[in-house]
Parts: C-alpha cells; structure tokens; sequence
C-alpha cells in the first residue's frame, strides 16, 4: 500500500499499522492511561507544597513555563513539524484547559480547601468527561457504561458532602470551574491523540501558552511573597514536569487507544489514591468512609471497563481506530 492509498483510506493505516497494535493493544491503553492517573493523584498534594513557596498565580505561571520548557527541548530534539493549522484550534482548547484553566481554579480553591476535599470533588471530572465525549464525538457507550459512571459519581458527590459536614466550601466554585474546563481540555486532547502522538499534544499546547506564561510569572512574582522551601520547590517541579507533561503524555496516549470514555472512569481512582498521598504527604486526616467508598468505586471502574470492552468486541471500527496513535 502506498502512503498516497493510505491518506485517503483512515481504516487501512489502522490495520497496516497494526504491527505494533500487537504489542500495545487495549491493555496497554488501560495501564498508560492509568499511569496518568497516578501522576495526578499526587497534583493536589505537591500544588499545597508549592503553596508554601509561591502564591497561586505565581505557582501556576512558572508550573506553565517550567513545563513548556521541557516540552520545547522535546519538540526540538525529536525534530517534530509543526501542527497542521487545523489542529490549533484544538490545541487552544487543551492549553486553556489542562495548562491554564485547571491549575490555577484549583490552586485558588487549594488556599480554602484541604488537598482531601478537593480530591474528591475533582473526582466528578470522569463523568464531566464522558459526557463532553460524548457531546463532541457522537459516541454512544452502552447503557451500563452511563449506569456504572453514574454510580461512582454518585458515591463521589455522596462522600463529599459527608467529608464537608453536608455543606460545600467557598473554594468548590473554583473546583467545579475546574472540572468543566479540564474535561474539555481532556476530551479535545484524547481527539488529537488519534491524529498526532500524546506528548505532542500537551507539548504543542504547553508551547502555545509560553507567551502568555511568561507574562504572568513576570506580573505574578513581584506581587505575590516568595518563600523558597524544599517543600514548595519539589512541588513546583512535581507539578510542571510530572503533572503537565509527563502524566498527560501517558494520559492522551492511553485515550487514544481505549476511548475518552473508558479511560476518563479509571480517574475514579484519582480522588482516593490523593487522599492516601494528602494522608502521608501532608499529614491530613482521612475519615473511616474511604475504604468504603474506595471499594464502591473500584467496582464502578471494573464495570465501565467490562462495558467499554463488550462495546469495542461488537464494533470493530473502534478498535481500528484506536490503532492509529501508534504511528508515533
């Protein structure tokens, strides 16, 4: 087959690609998006060390340019072409989202709102997700799958307003911001993960944000207090290199091969993974209802993914195109 053949035939480059498919079937989706997972279970924890260090525009600003740097290296060493002027658009929405948007709604909630409680109200965010999948891609996961996701959303919101005392912080504003600005950011992410390699997605939008990143850190600075501790500068670098680009790297890799979908429920793991972390890395009280509804909630995630596989058997197309990352 020719590449001239292959441009116009989408399905071929799936199945002529396919040799390394063998190697990174769904499986491999499943445990790299869940690597991104693990990666920001550990975000909220390291914004509250950054906290100690820089003020939260401060904190975002060089979390943003310390994370486009690494990203530009990247680009530059691999030799990587610049996006097609169709995918910038795309591009916008994820630096909105993940680079920006999301990291400073939530450090602004984290200076009310313990790491623990922010946890778990971000972990409405797979259900955020899917919907907006859902909404912008046309797909139609079965009703078990909505069913499952409900559920564990459901003892989500349930344990938050038990850990909250049956009423919502002032920083949930923020934090609900946060999940609708991040799922967007996710969603148009996980699409251009099937047309160009995850790393390249965050690194391009990382990149795009630079100006604008430098802007701020050259405003924010000088206004907000800067105390330098071991604390706030693992922090800062834990949520720049690991957070931004790393685990979002993994995490827009493991999308493109199993679905926005399926791989926005393995983040109702996030929530209960951040309070372990909060519980050793902060020193933060976690309540007897975790291991509860850390059992609920894994339960829902064994669901969704057994929904997702049934839908993925019965529809072949879908695993051809979640073949097509692997040109990377």
């Amino acid at each position: 087959m020719t590449a001239k053949n292959s441009a116009t035939a989408p399905r071929a480059i799936a199945v002529e690609v396919g040799l390394p498919t063998a190697r990174r079937g769904p499986g491999s989706g499943v445990l790299l998006a869940g690597l991104g997972v693990l990666a920001f279970s550990l975000t909220f924890p390291s914004t509250v060390w950054g906290l100690e260090s820089f003020g939260p525009w401060s904190l975002v600003a060089l979390r943003s340019v310390l994370a486009a740097l690494v990203a530009g290296c990247a680009l530059l060493a691999a030799r990587v072409p610049v996006p097609e002027r169709r995918h910038w658009a795309g591009l916008a929405v994820v630096a909105g989202g993940v680079v920006v948007g999301f990291p400073l709604l939530t450090s602004l909630a984290l200076q009310t709102s313990t790491s623990s409680h922010a946890a778990v109200v971000v972990g409405l965010l797979p259900l955020t997700t899917a919907l907006l999948s859902a909404l912008r891609t046309g797909s139609r996961p079965p009703r078990a799958f909505w069913a499952a996701a409900l559920a564990g959303a459901a003892v989500v919101i349930a344990f938050t307003v038990q850990q909250s005392g049956g009423t919502l912080s002032g920083g949930d504003l923020y934090l609900f911001g946060a999940l609708l600005v991040c799922a967007a950011g996710y969603t148009e992410g996980g699409r251009l993960a099937g047309v160009m390699p995850g790393w390249q997605v965050i690194g391009w939008a990382l990149v795009l944000c630079l100006p604008v990143s430098v802007a701020g850190a050259a405003v924010a600075l000088p206004s907000e207090p800067v105390h330098l501790t071991a604390h706030g500068v693992v922090g800062l670098v834990w949520v720049a290199v690991v957070s931004t680009f790393l685990g979002l790297y993994v995490w827009y890799r493991g999308m493109a091969e199993i679905g926005v979908p399926r791989a926005s429920q393995l983040q109702l793991a996030q929530p209960l993974l951040t309070l372990v972390w909060s519980f050793l890395a902060l020193g933060e009280e976690v309540s007897a209802a975790a291991p509860v509804a850390a059992v609920a909630v894994l339960v829902c995630i064994a669901v969704t993914q057994r929904a997702g596989s049934r839908k993925e058997g019965s529809r072949g197309g879908c695993r051809a195109e979640a073949a097509q990352p692997v040109r990377s």
